[in-house]
């Protein structure tokens, strides 16, 4: 967008032109004679060097592309981009001997050659490092193993903190992802050493590892696709063999994280999840609710550590050392760097930003300003030579373009809206705006949604970031010695982060938080042209001027923010609340089950959980429940029982009836402790049992299946065919539940309905998430007039089956949640209407 440096006078003799000088605040006249007050004091910036851009993209793309290729390819392209700088050389040369030697030019330009010299370079380096890295990784012992598929024992150090994967429905305890740097491989009676990544799948015990431990395991490596940095993949069910502690300075580190987290025991939830995700880029305890809410409104990069993050605390120490020669600054700020990249880990973006730090410090040594953008390039440049394959990485991708974003478009953006802000406010603005704009096409490769409320919810969040972090890292060096000290500053941090908290439920819980968009290539390519079309439009039309709208726009965001203005107006608002009128909610919790049935105003039946933070306590909350009536867990997988303590905490449960199945026994007895933990009435429940039907608010629920012989005499790992399967009746509504009951329950539920002359449903929810083992006899017999699919999207199991859908759709819709995000039962005139975001 353009900026307004200078003012011009446009009256009747062309030749009169006026330049305000710098701070002199004043402002020239129009034709017609009105002043127009300029906010726009100094002059205009210098234009950005763009010489090394070219080379760093054509750098990024060559890695790209040559970490998938043979090394031979890769080196092959180096050799020509060799031979390319060489005729560039010659060119120049040539071009020098015939430069008139006393002449003056007006306007000193680079020469093509001289460009294509620097590509030339640049590329050479990073395909010729792309090339020996891949032909080193595709030798050896390791690769000669993961080819053959043989057994190999692995001893690697821990390259990357555990993270949790999600589980399968018939996995309990799910498993753990942990990155080995492997140093040593032995299979098939040979030996030998290595040095390469491999990703290890294993059970529980694997998330006790800390960084820098050395472990041993046996396993079947698996080769990685063509382009991941990772070596190999290997899959285990045994313990790690713990052969040697981290080395001293990543001990002294986790001892620094480990006693952060301990301070920060008896904060708030939010303050638990946030000040160490904030301070150290740890964000395993932060609430799934939070992170959902905070991936809404573009607020997850505040708790992965970036370069905002380094350019914080380098300016705090920095400005600590004000007092400091220049020399003295200088060190304390290289050291500063080294030890907060320890300390939050060696990620991709911290890597990228604490080189951009270091770019920042030189021009400081050697008193010149920096130049953002060459020293940005420069550093990609570098970090692609090292490490080629980060040219994959979406986390550098998005570092290197939110840092792009910030050097190009925000102060030119902030001189723009100085027109119609105050300075301070337009850069607040002016910022996440820039940052965004030039993230958003490649965060919608990972997540095919745009955040609408992104901007604002980040300017209201952007004045607690820098207290909160230098809080919090302050937190973490002081916890060891002096523990009160340490507890003060995180409280005093969890006060800040409650304000980012509260900027992520405010904007994700209004209406058209974000919007579907193809999360495609195209799709991305698209939205990053719309973004220069509105940019150029904008820019176009010229600097905004000050208005109503400013004081409307503060207005709107108190009533959007206060707690007691937007509860008022969250009556009012279309979408924020429950849909007028709402009878049942098929919940959207992704490759799970959450079946919602109202039986009070504020209360309600609510089937099955879905699994750890899919978002079951956020349908609960958008649906105005405060109270679970009945909870009905239809059987002990994952996904249908994973999120019991997110709702057990969010809401009041009276009674629970549960599944006979016995196994998965770790999961049956976790589910056992939660329940009994909340005081809630549980029963077992059978068609024949004891308590086979009840009443919870205005809801008759009764249990169709399993029955007490089937219960007992199904093999123990039947736990699908043990599913309860629950009718519920509601005032106006009658639906089935079917859990995940397979072909042999549902052949009995058959028998069992024809027996008892059931009524039809009106709503069944299908079972096991639409799977190809559907028995035709069922679904005829419950003909409904609404089927709903609770089912994940891209999920690898095939579900729904179209089978499945062509045995149910002859009666009545069926609706499913990956294509339609949540789907509401409502009470219309004309009788019962769904309302969900799919074309139906």
């Amino acid at each position: 967008m353009p900026s307004a440096g200078t003012a011009s006078s446009t009256g009747s003799t062309p030749s009169t032109r006026s330049t305000p000088s710098a701070g002199s605040g004043t402002a020239s006249r129009s034709g017609r004679g009105r002043r127009i007050p300029s906010t726009d004091t100094g002059p205009p910036p210098a234009p950005l060097d763009v010489r090394l851009v070219p080379a760093a993209m054509l750098g990024w793309a060559g890695a790209f592309h040559a970490v998938t290729a043979r090394p031979a390819v890769a080196l092959g392209g180096a050799a020509g981009c060799l031979a390319m700088a060489a005729l560039a050389v010659h060119h120049l040369r040539r071009e020098h001997r015939r430069r008139p030697a006393a002449r003056h030019r007006a306007v000193s330009r680079t020469p093509p050659a001289g460009a294509l010299l620097l590509v030339a370079l640049v590329v050479a380096a990073v395909l010729g490092s792309a090339g020996g890295q891949v032909h080193a990784r595709s030798s050896g012992l390791l690769a000669e193993l993961t080819t053959l598929g043989a057994s190999a024992l692995l001893t690697g150090r821990v390259a990357e903190e555990p993270r949790a994967v999600a589980a399968r429905e018939w996995e309990t305890a799910g498993r753990f992802r942990v990155t080995l740097t492997v140093s040593e491989v032995s299979g098939r009676g040979r030996v030998s050493t290595a040095d390469a990544p491999v990703v290890v799948l294993g059970p529980a015990p694997w998330a006790a590892l800390s960084l820098g431990e050395q472990v041993r395991v046996r396993g079947t490596p698996l080769a990685t696709p063509p382009g991941d940095k990772a070596v190999a993949l290997l899959t285990t069910d045994r313990h790690p063999e713990r052969t040697a502690r981290p080395p001293w300075h990543l001990r002294v580190v986790g001892g620094l994280r480990a006693d952060l987290l301990a301070v920060t025991e008896d904060l708030s939830p939010q303050g638990r999840g946030l000040v160490p995700g904030i301070a150290v880029g740890d964000d395993r305890r932060l609430p799934a609710d939070l992170e959902d809410d905070m991936r809404a409104t573009s607020l997850t990069h505040l708790t992965a550590v970036s370069g905002a993050h380094v350019a914080i605390v380098l300016g705090a120490v920095l400005g600590a050392g004000v007092w400091l020669p220049r020399r003295a600054r200088v060190t304390v700020g290289a050291l500063a760097l080294v030890a907060f990249v320890a300390l939050v880990r060696p990620e991709p973006s911290v890597i990228r930003s604490a080189v951009m730090g270091g770019v920042v410090l030189a021009a400081l040594l050697l008193g010149r300003p920096a130049r953002a953008l060459p020293g940005l390039c420069a550093a990609v440049v570098a970090l692609l030579v090292l490490d080629p394959w980060l040219a994959r990485s979406f986390g550098f991708a998005l570092s290197v373009l939110a840092t792009a974003g910030l050097v190009v478009l925000a102060r030119p953006w902030a001189r723009w809206l100085s027109h119609a802000l105050p300075r301070w406010l337009a850069t607040v603005v002016a910022v996440p705006a820039a940052a965004q704009a030039a993230c958003a096409p490649v965060v919608l490769l990972l997540t095919p949604a745009i955040s609408v409320y992104a901007i604002p919810a980040n300017v209201m969040a952007a004045p607690v970031v820098p207290p909160a972090t230098v809080l919090g890292v302050g937190a973490t060096l002081v916890a060891p010695w002096w523990a009160a000290g340490a507890e003060a500053m995180v409280s005093a941090a969890s006060v800040c982060t409650a304000w980012i908290a509260l900027a992520a439920r405010t904007f994700a819980d209004l209406p058209g938080a974000q919007v579907t968009w193809p999360g495609t290539v195209a799709g991305s390519l698209l939205l990053a042209v719309l973004t220069a079309g509105a940019i150029a439009v904008l820019a176009r039309a010229g600097p905004p001027r000050a208005g109503p709208w400013l004081p409307v726009s503060a207005l709107v965001l108190v009533l959007l923010v206060v707690p007691g203005p937007r509860q008022a107006l969250s009556g009012i608002l279309p979408g924020t609340g429950p849909a007028e009128g709402w009878v049942a909610v098929q919940c959207d919790v992704g490759q799970g089950g959450a079946f919602l049935l109202r039986s009070g105003a504020a209360s309600a039946v609510l089937v099955d959980v879905g699994g750890a933070g899919s978002g079951a306590t956020e349908c609960l909350r958008d649906a105005g429940v405060e109270r679970l009536d009945l909870l009905v867990l239809t059987h002990p997988h994952a996904d249908h029982v994973g999120g019991l303590p997110e709702v057990l905490a969010a809401v009041e449960v009276e009674q629970v009836l549960v599944s006979p199945a016995a196994r998965p026994a770790d999961t049956v007895a976790a589910v056992s402790g939660q329940l009994a933990a909340a005081g809630a009435e549980v029963l077992v429940a059978t068609s024949d049992g004891a308590r086979s039907d009840g009443v919870a608010g205005a809801v008759a629920w009764e249990v169709l299946w399993p029955t007490d012989e089937a219960a007992g005499t199904l093999p123990p790992d039947a736990v699908n065919d043990r599913s309860v399967v629950v009718r519920l009746d509601a005032p106006g509504l009658s639906a089935v539940a079917l859990g995940d009951v397979e072909l042999d329950g549902q052949a009995a539920l058959v028998r069992a309905l024809r027996d008892e002359r059931a009524p039809t449903p009106e709503v069944v929810v299908m079972a096991h998430h639409g799977s190809p083992r559907q028995d035709p006899a069922l679904a005829a017999a419950l003909a409904p007039r609404l089927t709903l699919v609770s089912v994940g999207a891209d999920n690898d199991y095939g579900h729904p089956a179209p089978s499945a859908v062509d045995l149910y759709a002859p009666s009545g819709p069926v609706l499913r949640t990956d294509e339609c995000g949540p789907i509401t039962v409502v009470r219309s005139d004309a009788g019962l209407a769904t309302v969900a975001d799919c074309d139906r």
